[in-house]
């Protein structure tokens, strides 16, 4: 099967239709006509600024229009756009462009005092498009890297995930195919466009000629916003995170989806509850769900399984079976692969959608992507805890190590510690998981060299942190206690603090997992 060029699709659909909309946002739309010929003229002023084949272009851009002409036009001179999240630090957004080496940063107008990327020029997106520059002819879509994505990992530093174009495309194309996305297509991007689970809509959606419709992240945490844009703009299709959902149903609003336009919805990003889906059900019975699964160093999504009430009859979700030309394989403690059904192993990844590696980091890539597992395969080591049923569909069931995912972000609680432990008048920190009132909530015990409230140091993380990677609690204590074992004592802690541990759902095997 060759693997498709998600820019060229593109760019056939502007051939095929030109006149048919491709995207907007708020304030305006474009044909896939003029998407393209607007992707040319940006991608010849990023040429012209020197931009091109290998190099990383970084955006500081929201949810937009512009983001997607602008990633597409890097595409089209060969670079890798680095996405940005508009409203994390500016130390924590300092340090990622420090890291990446762009050749270049774009943003939605003049930084000013907001952020400073010392020799790292800095350019507006209206400037690039205001440029008088005839478009580029010499399109070169097939660069190694389609784009970066920094990440938490183990380390206590963000690492940039490197996605080839390859991958890129499998993924995309994979995204459409698993749920149906074609050109009567109408799809609302709910999740923020530097997580790389929004690429399931909005380039899935481009990638099959349909509509993507983007609307400012902060309006659609309100539900009202996003039951007013269903309605408005006909959508059809959507996706979102559990935790997102769980907003939706919260709200008295969430009887609109009976009569809406909404056929399809994704869920992604962490752990589904077949209470909410079944609720969902309730109020849009129509509507087909889909779960997926991926980490982001396997591009997207590796996984998608439509949902019905019988899979769910055994009260755990699945996350299906992998894409073409993508391998699962459950390892045990031993590295003895899995093969019996309802036995808990640690995923292994392999095939098509893997990553090229992490940025500047050999060591760590060597570490994940390994070729001693799975004899003449490379497969990317995940830390999930993973089932296979008796119907051949995989089902979730917790981490192996200590990355933990909550309302969709991927957060290393070893970094946390490391952020907190970084505070000024802070001797030492750890973070943990508990049960917050039946979810994942993330607790940080702090011991302080002076006199510190939670609240000052909830305000001193908020400058180094985003604040969807903040701690739900804070506790200051007077030490951190080990165990016999010489480790932390989380679970004198957490009693200390009145809180119980967090227990996901229970699975078969999952009392006494094979890793």
């Amino acid at each position: 099967m060759t693997t498709p060029d998600v820019l060229r699709e593109i760019i056939g659909h502007a051939d095929s239709e030109p006149g048919h909309p491709a995207v907007r946002d708020e304030n305006r739309e474009l044909s896939y006509a003029q998407l393209i010929d607007e992707v040319a003229r940006v991608g010849a002023a990023l040429a012209r600024r020197g931009v091109g084949d290998g190099d990383r272009v970084a955006l500081l851009l929201d949810n937009s229009v512009d983001f997607v002409v602008t990633a597409l036009a890097i595409l089209w001179v060969g670079a890798a756009f680095v996405p940005l999240a508009v409203r994390d630090p500016v130390a924590r957004l300092v340090n990622i462009v420090s890291d990446c080496e762009p050749a270049l940063v774009v943003t939605a107008s003049d930084p000013g005092d907001v952020a400073s990327f010392g020799d790292v020029a800095t350019v507006t997106i209206s400037d690039l498009r205001s440029e008088e520059s005839n478009p580029t002819t010499s399109l070169d879509p097939s660069s190694r890297v389609a784009y970066m994505i920094y990440t938490s990992g183990t380390t206590g530093t963000p690492k940039g995930v490197q996605i080839g174009s390859a991958a890129f495309g499998a993924a995309v194309r994979a995204a459409a195919s698993a749920v149906g996305l074609d050109r009567d297509t109408r799809a609302l991007c709910v999740s923020p466009l530097y997580f790389d689970g929004a690429y399931a809509n909005v380039f899935a959606t481009l990638f099959a000629g349909g509509t993507a419709v983007l609307w400012p992240r902060d309006a659609l945490l309100f539900p009202r916003t996003f039951f007013q844009v269903v309605a408005r703009e006909s959508i059809t299709y959507t996706s979102f995170s559990p935790s997102y959902l769980r907003l939706l149903l919260a709200s008295p609003k969430v009887e609109a989806l009976a009569d809406s336009t909404l056929r399809v919805v994704a869920l992604g990003g962490e752990a589904c509850s077949v209470e909410d889906i079944r609720a969902l059900w309730s109020h849009a019975p129509g509507v087909r769900v889909f779960n997926r699964y991926g980490p982001t160093e396997t591009t997207i999504a590796v996984s998608h399984v439509q949902l019905t009430p019988a899979m769910l009859e055994r009260g755990a979700v699945p996350i299906g079976r992998p894409h073409a030309g993508v391998s699962f394989h459950l390892v045990d403690r031993d590295g003895t692969m899995i093969e019996e059904t309802d036995r808990v192993g640690e995923l292994y990844i392999g095939g098509a959608q893997l990553m090229n590696g992490y940025w500047n980091a050999p060591t760590l890539t060597d570490e994940v992507l390994r070729s001693d597992v799975v004899p003449g395969e490379v497969v990317y080591r995940t830390g999930d805890l993973v089932y296979r049923d008796e119907r051949g569909d995989y089902v979730y069931v917790d981490r192996a190590d200590r990355v933990v995912k909550r309302s969709g972000i991927r957060i290393s609680l070893i970094e946390l510690g490391e952020t907190v432990r970084a505070l000024a008048n802070v001797a030492a920190a750890a973070c943990t998981t508990f049960d917050n009132e039946g979810e994942l909530g993330i607790v940080a015990f702090v011991v302080t060299k002076r006199p510190l409230s939670a609240l000052e140091l909830r305000l001193a993380a908020l400058e180094r942190l985003p604040e969807t990677m903040l701690p739900d609690r804070i506790e200051i204590v007077e030490e951190l206690p080990l165990n016999k074992s010489n480790k932390l004592d989380e679970g004198r802690l957490l009693g200390e603090a009145g809180l119980r541990p967090h227990r996901p759902a229970s699975a078969p095997g999952a009392t006494t997992p094979s890793v």
